[in-house]
C-alpha cells in the first residue's frame, strides 16, 4: 500500500477518522483489531487509511479477514483480494463460503440480506475470538448511520441506528466504525485516487435493497434540501424524548 504523496483528501480523511477514533475511544494501545474487507470501496479505503502512519490514534495490530459470500464460484475477485492484502504485507485472512447463497435460496427468500448480514457478521466473531482481537472494524460511514435510522423507522417500526462504537459480549469486544463522520461520496472518491482494487458485487440483491430504496430516496429529497442528509445527522444528537409518546396503540 505504497503512499506517493500525501493528498488534500487523504489528509482530510485522516483528520476526521482519528477524530472519530479518539472521540469514542475506538483504538487503545495494544488492540488487536479485525478489519471486514468485503471488496468494496468502503471497506478498502478503511484498511488502507488504518495501516497508514497515525497522528494521534496509538499503537495497535491489524489483521485484515474477507469473507467471500460464495457468488463466484471462480473465485476471481477473492483471489484478486488476496493477492492485493497480501502483497500489502497486511496479515489476513480470506474464507470461502456459501452464506451469500445459503441466504438467498428457497430457504430464505424472504429477507437475504439480513441472514446474510447477520452470518457474515457471525463468522468475523469466530474469527476475531480464534485470532485474539478485542475489535471488529467495518466500514460504514456517515451516510449508512443516516440511512439506517430511516431503514429501522421506515421497516422495523423502531429509532435506531448503528452506533460509531458498540459494545458486543458484555464488553468483551468492540464493533468500531471509524468512518462514522465521513461521507460515503468521498471515501468512493479516495478509493479511486488511490486506485484501490475494487471487487464489484454479484450478489443478487445488490442495487435493489432496502437501504438502496432510502438512498435515492435521501438523493431525490436532496435535490429540494440540500441540506436534508445533514439535518438527519445533527437529529441523532437532538432528541427530544419528552416530545416522543411513551405508549403506541396499534390502530388498524
Amino acid at each position: 500500500m505504497k503512499r506517493e504523496k500525501e493528498t488534500k483528501l487523504y489528509l482530510h480523511l485522516k483528520k476526521w477518522l482519528e477524530k472519530a477514533i479518539m472521540d469514542y475511544g475506538m483504538i487503545a494501545e495494544g488492540d488487536r483489531v479485525l478489519v471486514g474487507v468485503s471488496g468494496g470501496a468502503d471497506s478498502l479505503a478503511l484498511l488502507d487509511l488504518l495501516v497508514s502512519p497515525m497522528v494521534f490514534v496509538p499503537p495497535f495490530e491489524i489483521l485484515a479477514v474477507n469473507i467471500d459470500p460464495g457468488f463466484d464460484p471462480s473465485y476471481e475477485a477473492c483471489d484478486l483480494l488476496a493477492r492485493y492484502l497480501e502483497e500489502s504485507g497486511c496479515n489476513c485472512i480470506l474464507e470461502k463460503t456459501d452464506i451469500g447463497v445459503l441466504a438467498h435460496s428457497d430457504y430464505n427468500k424472504k429477507n437475504p440480506c439480513f441472514l446474510c448480514s447477520r452470518l457474515r457478521r457471525k463468522r468475523l466473531f469466530e474469527i476475531a475470538a480464534k485470532q485474539g482481537c478485542n475489535k471488529i472494524a467495518l466500514g460504514h460511514h456517515r451516510d449508512d448511520i443516516i440511512e439506517t435510522l430511516l431503514i429501522n423507522m421506515f421497516f422495523g417500526r423502531e429509532i435506531s441506528t448503528m452506533l460509531p462504537k458498540q459494545k458486543v459480549f458484555a464488553g468483551r469486544m468492540h464493533i468500531i466504525r471509524p468512518f462514522a463522520y465521513i461521507r460515503e461520496g468521498l471515501i468512493k472518491k479516495y478509493a479511486v485516487e488511490r486506485r484501490l482494487p475494487i471487487v464489484e458485487s454479484k450478489c443478487p440483491s445488490h442495487g435493489n435493497s432496502k437501504r438502496r430504496y432510502i438512498k435515492e430516496l435521501l438523493n431525490n429529497i436532496e435535490q429540494e434540501n440540500s441540506e436534508v442528509r445533514n439535518n438527519i445527522w445533527r437529529a441523532l444528537a437532538h432528541v427530544k424524548v419528552d416530545y416522543l409518546p411513551d405508549r403506541i396503540e396499534n390502530i388498524p
